[in-house]
């Protein structure tokens, strides 16, 4: 019986037919809410997974090509990341408010702003492309190799940027399923694409690791004409007319004032990891690709945990827009624990079998050896972060980017990337001393966050 109503509720979460977060179970409505979005961050990651499989194919300057460009699309992510926490703070907010009108006029001017800092990215990367693996520490042979997929990725960066962006105000909205479903299909078209375009299919040549950016950006670009058609149509759950096809001044300056703290927040934390794989390329090509393909193994298991941080940022944006401050603070310590034992055994999992798992992207022995290092030793701090992320993403969902953006800004700026090269260069443990360094920084993220978090102030917000 139990396991025929959590089938029916499993049905119902990934059609997206409960729309009521701020009433009833907490945990039914976490449960109708994280589902959709874990199952999106799981394609999201199984992208990434099988993205840096067939690039591993290519050659080691390939993986590192992709190493090396993804550390300065992070800061595109960042901004991404920032103002898609901004929308969802506000969406959910006036939807908590039943204001669904307003809600759609802010997402029509977040989507105005993302396309204005898209298009200075696509010049730089368009213009400067073999510039940016040369400053990124990059070897003559890999910027030759791989400054095409660099020109291709950050030229057509407008297509992650409004792809982060619309699925934030689908999940602003509590619309979860629709982002989960757009997800997979645009990441399911990436993964089909991938060898096609890298390796070549009958009349379409081989293009090697450039072949990867054309099949990131087909396939997201085709995601983001399906998110404006839903987003139009009588299904969303707040649609976007053409009265909202104007620029409102007083909107973007909400918005633009609570993404600065989000931008900020989240360029701290990419602009520490940039500088901790600029650490990891005077090692060698070998420790970076290692490095690398650990990262996006992580990758795949935070990011299905970043659904469940995502959900408790809805909950408390429509709660405390519905008056309802316990049931938001209530929903966060739920998620955060839920996540905790997530990552827990996943966790142990990496600890036993790191080889195992790095070997399936490259026989490279010290590929292999770095890898591994770097997946045990990063994921001691797996428990701490699973608080850590919940509860950074409930103070954005609040709309109080600040304090997050503070907290990142001592964890991981003034803490992480000097502990790094110390242990690193000072100290003599090389690359285990840069794995330490995120280790120690998440968990201290994660104690601060919670000591914050119960002072309550996210709770007079005012979004």
């Amino acid at each position: 019986m139990r396991f025929k109503t959590f089938f029916k509720n499993l049905i119902k979460a990934v059609r997206g037919e409960e729309k009521n977060f701020i009433n009833g179970s907490i945990n039914r409505a976490i449960f109708m809410l994280s589902i959709p979005m874990i199952l999106e961050m799981v394609m999201e990651s199984l992208f990434a997974i099988v993205d840096i499989f067939f690039v591993g194919k290519v050659s080691v300057n390939a993986v590192a090509t992709v190493a090396l460009t993804e550390s300065v699309i992070m800061i595109i992510y960042a901004i991404a990341i920032g103002l898609s926490m901004s929308a969802t703070a506000v969406v959910a907010r006036r939807v908590g408010e039943k204001q669904t009108d307003k809600a759609a006029e802010a997402g029509m001017q977040a989507i105005f702003i993302a396309v204005f800092v898209s298009v200075f990215f696509s010049i730089a990367g368009i213009l400067f492309a073999k510039d940016i693996l040369r400053l990124m520490g990059g070897e003559p042979s890999l910027i030759e190799e791989g400054y095409g997929y660099t020109k291709i990725m950050l030229g057509g960066n407008i297509t992650v940027m409004l792809l982060f962006l619309i699925n934030a105000i689908f999940r602003g909205a509590g619309d979860a399923s629709i982002a989960m479903r757009v997800l997979w299909i645009a990441n399911g078209l990436n993964i089909i694409l991938d060898p096609i375009f890298i390796f070549g299919l009958g009349p379409i040549p081989a293009f090697g690791v450039d072949g990867a950016a054309i099949a990131t950006n087909t396939g997201r670009g085709i995601g983001v004409v399906i998110q404006i058609l839903t987003l139009t149509s009588a299904r969303s759950v707040i649609r976007l007319a053409w009265h909202h096809v104007k620029v409102q001044w007083e909107v973007i300056r909400n918005l633009v004032r609570i993404s600065l703290g989000g931008i900020g927040q989240y360029m701290i934390g990419t602009l520490s990891w940039l500088f901790l794989v600029r650490i990891s390329a005077v090692f060698g090509s070998e420790v970076l690709a290692g490095y690398a393909i650990a990262f996006r193994i992580i990758m795949f298991t935070i990011l299905p945990s970043w659904g469940l941080a995502n959900a408790a940022a809805t909950l408390v944006g429509q709660n405390l827009g519905a008056q309802q401050p316990l049931r938001a603070e209530q929903s966060v310590w739920k998620c955060a624990f839920y996540n905790m034992i997530f990552l827990a055994a996943i966790s142990f999992v990496f600890g036993v079998w790191a080889e195992e798992f790095v070997r399936m992207f490259s026989s490279e022995t010290e590929v292999v050896k770095y890898g591994s290092l770097a997946l045990r030793i990063i994921c001691c701090g797996y428990v701490f972060f699973a608080y850590g992320m919940v509860i950074g993403q409930s103070f954005n969902g609040a709309g109080d980017t600040r304090t997050p953006t503070i907290i990142n800004f001592f964890c991981f700026w003034m803490f992480e990337v000097p502990l790094a090269w110390v242990l690193s260069r000072t100290f003599d443990f090389g690359p285990l001393g840069i794995f330490l360094a995120i280790a120690v920084a998440v968990a201290l993220y994660a104690v601060v966050s919670i000591l914050i978090f119960r002072q309550g102030r996210w709770k007079t917000v005012q979004v």
